[in-house]
């Protein structure tokens, strides 16, 4: 995904975290937190990993860093095309951190994974680089 179109995806996720009633109750501590799941070392990082943080902080930057009030923060990690290392990573970041959105994801395996803690949490997920002949 380009850096241009990665930043408007980021910025209509936080703004749709916080303006709709369902995906507003989401949002934990009065901040807006996106977490970019990515591969940072291994085969796809150069299709996304450190490419895809930048543009995320840049498209919160473009955003103004908050929407409606409310600050956006961006953190990263390194689901190392394993799905058990995306899938802990999502768990930990939903039930600890307090993510509202994870973006990103480029492996199909490890976006099976998160798609499923993503469901079972009820919080948004935005894959933007895997695919999949199966229907995610």
């Amino acid at each position: 995904m380009k850096p241009k179109y990665f930043m408007r995806a980021i910025s209509s996720v936080a703004a749709l975290l916080v303006t709709t009633s369902f995906a507003g109750a989401q949002v934990s501590d009065d901040v807006v937190k996106i977490g970019v799941l990515t591969d940072m070392t291994g085969l796809y990082s150069d299709l996304s990993g450190p490419g895809s943080v930048a543009a995320a902080q840049m498209a919160v930057e473009d955003f103004g860093g908050k929407v409606l009030g409310k600050r956006i923060e961006v953190i990263s990690a390194d689901h190392q095309n394993k799905p058990d290392v995306g899938a802990g990573i999502a768990r930990r970041w939903f039930d600890l951190e307090q993510v509202d959105a994870i973006v990103d994801v480029p492996t199909s395996s490890v976006a099976f994974a998160v798609q499923e803690i993503s469901r079972q949490k009820n919080r948004a997920l935005l894959i933007s680089s895997s695919g999949s002949g199966k229907s995610m």
